[in-house]
C-alpha cells in the first residue's frame, strides 16, 4: 500500500479548500506525502493509506459533494482510516455546541463510518462572494443572512495542531 494521503473536500466558495490544501502541507512538513482533490472529482481511493475529507456545514448539513463522496466510496472508506474535518460557525459568538450537534447529525447518517478523529473548526463568510440564490436570500431582511459582516474565525494555528496530530491517527 501506498504512503500517500489523500486530503479531500467539498467547498462552496473555497474556504474549506484553503483549509484542506493547509492540511496536506502540514502533512508533508512531517514526512507524509499527501495529495489534495475536490471529492467531487475523486474516482478512486485505490493506492492511499488513509483518507482526510474536509466538509463545511451549511443550514446543518455537509455539501451534496461530500455525501456523494461517502456514498460512493464507502466500501474502500469503510477498510481505511479516515478523518473529517468540517468548517461551521462562521462568527466567534455563534453556538458552537448547536453546530457540534448538527456534524454529530451529519455523521450519523453513515454508520458505518468510524472516523479516527472528527475535527469542527470555524469557518469564512464574505457576502462579497454570494452567488445566486444565496445572494437573493442574504438580500431579504428575514434572512439570517442579512447584514452579516464578513469574517474569518479559521484558527490556523489549530488547524495546523489538528493536521499534525493526523500523522499518528493515519
Amino acid at each position: 500500500m501506498s504512503d500517500s494521503i489523500l486530503v479531500t473536500y467539498a467547498t462552496r466558495y473555497g474556504s474549506t479548500q484553503e483549509v484542506a490544501e493547509k492540511v496536506a502541507a502540514t502533512l508533508r512538513e512531517n514526512g507524509l506525502t499527501a495529495d489534495v482533490q475536490p471529492a467531487k472529482q475523486v474516482r478512486t481511493l485505490e493506492g492511499y493509506r488513509a483518507i482526510v475529507l474536509g466538509a463545511p456545514l451549511y443550514i446543518g448539513s455537509w455539501l451534496k459533494d461530500a455525501q456523494r463522496f461517502l456514498t460512493q466510496h464507502q466500501a474502500a472508506l469503510a477498510k481505511l482510516p479516515v478523518a473529517i474535518f468540517t468548517l461551521g460557525p462562521t462568527h466567534a459568538d455563534e453556538g458552537w455546541e448547536d453546530v457540534r450537534a448538527q456534524l454529530d447529525g451529519q455523521l450519523g447518517k453513515y454508520p458505518w463510518l468510524k472516523p479516527a478523529t472528527v475535527e469542527l473548526f470555524g469557518g469564512k463568510y464574505d457576502p462579497a462572494n454570494l452567488k445566486f440564490p444565496m445572494n437573493l436570500l442574504a438580500a431579504l431582511p428575514a434572512s439570517p443572512l442579512h447584514g452579516q459582516q464578513a469574517s474569518d474565525v479559521r484558527d490556523w494555528d489549530a488547524i495546523q495542531a489538528w493536521a499534525s496530530g493526523l500523522v499518528e491517527k493515519l
